[in-house]
């Protein structure tokens, strides 16, 4: 199956929706979001429908298959997160500031709970959804840079240092927690780490354990890491 590419292919085709179909879109999205956090990607398509207020013939209207969901849904959740990096950056003069503003609105919009819920059900390599990551980094990049030449953010901080960050915090607490508390206590957990992320004369001088991982090597790794499980999948098969 063909697929259309390029910057603003996506764009374009929610722009050509009714404003129901945009609507319904937009509402099965928000649920797929909740519903792949939770339970994984392979959560009933029928608990997405129910959840997005919507019959399982508009879900399979809006999007055929569950790859075309699961592709659906990391378009929508980096684009968001581009966005929300690159307002963050525009509308705060204090980089550090920045930052700290978007990581509390990653957390309030799931973005480092999906993409892991994802990795191994979608292709990275495809051009939209690389082309979608990179968008969603950049600003960040630029944020961390910017923090650490104003002398606000640690010296030694690496994007390593951001990204998984916020995958931990992202996480659902175990056991039965409310989503309004368990949401809460991310934010609050968030606070504490910018604090111990700000520089000072005491943060300056105690150094941070464990290795500094930029952008470049936090890739090569995930990639080293979905190849080691794609290889242990088709082993498994051999073996039943």
């Amino acid at each position: 199956m063909t697929r259309v590419s390029g910057k603003n292919s996506s764009t374009s085709r929610r722009a050509g929706l009714r404003a129901d179909a945009r609507r319904n879109r937009e509402q099965l999205l928000a649920a797929a979001r909740d519903v792949f956090v939770e339970q994984g990607a392979d959560a009933p398509l029928d608990e997405v429908a129910r959840r997005a207020g919507v019959g399982i013939a508009t879900l399979y209207r809006r999007f055929p298959d569950r790859e075309s969901l699961m592709r659906g849904l990391a378009l929508d959740i980096l684009g968001r997160a581009a966005h929300e990096a690159r307002a963050a950056l525009a509308d705060e003069p204090d980089p550090f500031r920045a930052l700290a503003r978007y990581m509390h609105r990653a957390l309030d919009l799931r973005i480092s709970a999906v993409m892991p819920a994802l990795l191994g059900r979608i292709s990275f390599d495809d051009a939209e959804v690389s082309q979608a990551r990179q968008e969603s980094v950049e600003p960040v990049l630029r944020m961390i840079d910017a923090a650490q030449t104003a002398g606000s953010l640690r010296r030694d901080v690496a994007f390593g240092d951001i990204g998984p960050l916020l995958v931990r915090l992202s996480r659902p607490l175990p056991g039965e927690f409310p989503r309004e508390l368990d949401n809460g206590l991310a934010h609050r957990h968030l606070d504490l780490v910018l604090a111990g992320l700000r520089a000072g004369a005491e943060s300056a001088t105690t150094p941070l354990g464990g290795p500094r991982v930029t952008l470049e090597q936090l890739r090569s790794a995930g990639s080293v890491s979905m190849r080691d499980d794609r290889e242990r999948s088709a082993g498994d098969g051999l073996t039943e």
